[in-house]
């Protein structure tokens, strides 16, 4: 079998149905399975694909597992020479996934292959990045990467100077659509569930190269990605915490101990940063009130977590606390 197309959801079940939907539209020319993990959703996700999709090969989680343990929960039943990890809010455009395992055959050397992103509108939406680093998280805490986008300096961690138009070896790619190559896999293991979301793309690709393979991007192949879906609907203030400290952990796993309390502080810098606008929004935008208050409270919460407890950021810190 050429891929393992796994997909892992939460209470997505429109954009779910729509994305597989264009997996079998829009896939030709490789043979492949589709798995489903789904993660103790109550909107009838389960039902539907049962309905919609018989041949999908489903795992039903009793209870939430968390985004990297579902996708290695399908990983390890992956029967393809390549898994493709793929978001559920994703739409596959032109035979995608055909082009990408072509990209993939045509260069061995890579563990991971992304494709071209684009928001729903068809504009770009920027799927590789450096890794994180201490400059990293002081250049998006200032927001300098928005002010000197073409700067290859300013805009080294979004690549906010590159257009995304031609093929190149790049640090990590999104893990909205990713194709793994399976012996890849077998050398490296699986990805790292510390992180329960977010960075997990980020490492997997950083132990890849650590261990000598390449992550490359092509843009012959082209998807649609709606992002936030999820987090947009559901505990948005904890996915935000979540998003800074699994970028933490990234650090503290890799990163220099000495500069460790740095990245803390800048961190908290992002969030306290923010907290006189929403404040200034709250007093003098009378339609705005309460959420702007309740917007400057998570601000302020945040950046205090990354002062005094870092590990208060994560959903699963218990988890943490153990590991790290």
């Amino acid at each position: 079998m050429d891929v393992s197309i796994i997909i892992v959801a939460w209470n997505v079940r429109e954009f779910l149905y729509n994305c597989i939907k264009s997996v079998y539209d829009q896939t030709k020319g490789v043979s492949f399975e589709v798995i489903y993990v789904d993660n103790a959703s109550e909107d009838g996700s389960v039902e539907m694909v049962l309905r919609e999709f018989p041949e999908v090969h489903i795992i039903e989680n009793s209870e939430n597992k968390g985004f990297i343990k579902a996708n290695n929960q399908a990983i390890e039943i992956a029967e393809g020479r390549y898994v493709l990890l793929l978001n559920s809010d994703t739409i596959i455009l032109e035979d995608a996934i055909a082009e990408t395992v072509k990209f993939a055959d045509a260069h061995p050397e890579a563990a991971v292959v992304g494709c071209k992103t684009l928001n729903h509108d068809r504009t770009l939406q920027r799927s590789a990045f450096m890794s994180h680093s201490v400059l990293n998280m002081f250049l998006a805490a200032t927001y300098l990467y928005k002010i000197f986008p073409r700067s290859k300096f300013f805009g080294r961690e979004f690549m906010t100077w590159w257009d995304f138009d031609e093929p190149r070896e790049v640090e990590t790619v999104r893990g909205c659509f990713a194709l793994v190559q399976a012996s890849a896999i077998e050398q490296v293991g699986l990805m790292d569930d510390i992180y329960f979301v977010y960075s997990d793309d980020i490492d997997w690709c950083y132990r890849f190269r650590k261990a000598g393979w390449k992550v490359m991007f092509t843009p012959d192949a082209e998807i649609i990605h709606y992002g936030g879906q999820t987090t947009a609907k559901q505990m948005k203030q904890r996915f935000l915490f979540q998003l800074y400290g699994s970028k933490l952990i990234f650090l503290k796993k890799y990163g220099s101990k000495l500069l460790f309390p740095l990245a803390c502080l800048l961190a908290a810098s992002f969030f306290l940063l923010r907290v006189p606008y929403w404040f200034a929004i709250g007093l003098f935008c009378n339609g705005k009130r309460k959420q702007a208050f309740l917007t400057a409270g998570t601000y302020l919460r945040g950046g205090y977590y990354c002062l005094i407890d870092w590990k208060n950021l994560l959903m699963n810190k218990d988890v943490v606390k153990g590991r790290i």
